[in-house]
């Protein structure tokens, strides 16, 4: 296997990483909102979840743009 598509998988793999990292902390931040601030329906959790899952989905598309073009 070539160096640089070892370079690839593990920029393949840190992507992962990261689309969990931004969404955890989306939700723990929604949870811990909803703690502090009670609703009816976890209103807090629900929109930074979701906007934990659009900013993580923007970074995969930069990071494989990203990796498209260094070939």
């Amino acid at each position: 296997m070539k160096k640089d598509q070892r370079n690839k998988y593990l920029g393949l793999i840190n992507i992962a990483f990261q689309m969990g990292i931004i969404i955890a902390l989306g939700v723990f931040a929604g949870i811990w909102l909803d703690e502090q601030f009670p609703n009816k329906y976890s209103a807090y959790t629900i929109c930074l979840s979701l906007l934990g899952v659009f900013i993580a989905l923007y970074q995969v598309y930069r990071s494989v743009k990203n990796l498209n073009e260094d070939e």
